[in-house]
């Protein structure tokens, strides 16, 4: 698996994503981070399909994919995947995200996807954010106790466990979670996690595929 993480939205480095997949690449878009209790949902349909009309421009193939549509249907997502190049993941609430990945079985499909060789995982914020080993880094900045799926009320806070640090999004940036990044920054220190903080703009790109993670 290859991996495009934004700090914001597509980042700097569009030139570099295109060129990751071959032309009319098929890639998944997933929206769930914004699922949570108090969103706006003409909002969040509007940012998806902006974001899928960018990876369109950028000469993919994008479709959304709702991990709620594959609640207890882990085959059947397994099998969606399986027919895609690649995903996109949105930023929004981390936790909500995660929960939508557990109760899909996206976590335990992914275990397996992250091996795939060729396969692209992209994403911003959230996105990116569900990576680490713990989402310990980010309960200041997302709600961790928004439950807005039926199915779960329990707080996840174990990440997918691709990297053994934490990331942090939006560092001494004009946004609107800069200051609260700031603040998970200085936890970081204080209790001497690894981290990596980036400003919007700023984009980790891994296209060398490595055998083994977690990734440090």
């Amino acid at each position: 698996m290859k991996f495009y993480l934004s700090s914001y939205q597509f980042g700097n480095e569009r030139e570099r994503l295109r060129k990751m997949l071959p032309s009319g690449s098929k890639i998944g878009h997933i929206n769930n981070s914004r699922d949570f209790t108090w969103a706006d949902a003409s909002i969040r349909e509007r940012s998806q399909i902006e974001e899928i009309t960018e990876l369109n421009e950028l000469a993919f193939v994008a479709e959304p994919l709702d991990l709620q549509q594959y609640f207890g249907k882990p085959e059947a997502l397994r099998s969606k995947i399986d027919s895609l190049d690649g995903l996109w993941v949105s930023g929004g609430n981390t936790f909500v995200l995660r929960q939508a990945m557990r109760l899909s079985g996206f976590d335990v499909v992914f275990n397996e996807l992250r091996y795939r060789k060729g396969f692209l995982y992209g994403g911003y914020s959230a996105g990116i954010c569900i990576l680490c080993d713990s989402l310990k880094y980010i309960g200041r900045v997302d709600e961790p106790n928004d439950f807005p799926y039926p199915e779960n009320k329990e707080t996840i806070w174990e990440g997918l466990g691709v990297f053994n640090y934490g990331l942090l999004p939006h560092y001494d940036s004009d946004h609107f979670e800069s200051e609260a990044i700031g603040k998970e920054v200085q936890t970081c220190i204080d209790n001497k996690w690894l981290f990596k903080a980036l400003r919007d703009g700023e984009v980790i790109i891994i296209e060398e595929e490595p055998d083994d993670y977690p990734l440090g």
